[in-house]
């Protein structure tokens, strides 16, 4: 079992900046990747940013060169920072876990971000 505890979301003006944080404890040690996924209202839920535990990464088009993930030292953390922020990029972004060995995901309970214009 993995318990991931997102911070860090809000409101912002356009062009302005924000850092997500997930902490993650339990069975830490089985987790292949994290990232960052986001749903707004009436769209599905997307891949916005992941890393693994090589601390590979990957962007969805829409973030690249505005959005960085990356892993804390002790390896239990992953942060995203975003910055120039757009109003679409308003959603609720949920931090995920993944454990390749039992095909499992967990999630986060997700953290509101809301760009204004």
């Amino acid at each position: 079992q993995v318990q991931l505890v997102e911070s860090g979301g809000g409101l912002v003006q356009a062009g302005g900046s924000l850092r997500l944080s997930c902490s993650a404890s339990g069975s830490i040690f089985s987790i292949n990747s994290m990232g960052w996924f986001r749903q707004a209202p009436g769209n599905q839920r997307e891949l916005v940013a992941a890393i693994t535990s090589g601390e590979g990464t990957t962007y969805a088009d829409s973030v690249k060169g505005r959005f960085t993930i990356s892993m804390g030292n002790a390896k239990n953390t992953v942060y995203l920072q975003m910055n120039s922020l757009k109003p679409e990029d308003t959603a609720v972004y949920y931090c995920n876990a993944h454990i390749e060995m039992y095909g499992m995901d967990y999630w986060g309970k997700g953290t509101l971000v809301t760009v204004s214009s």
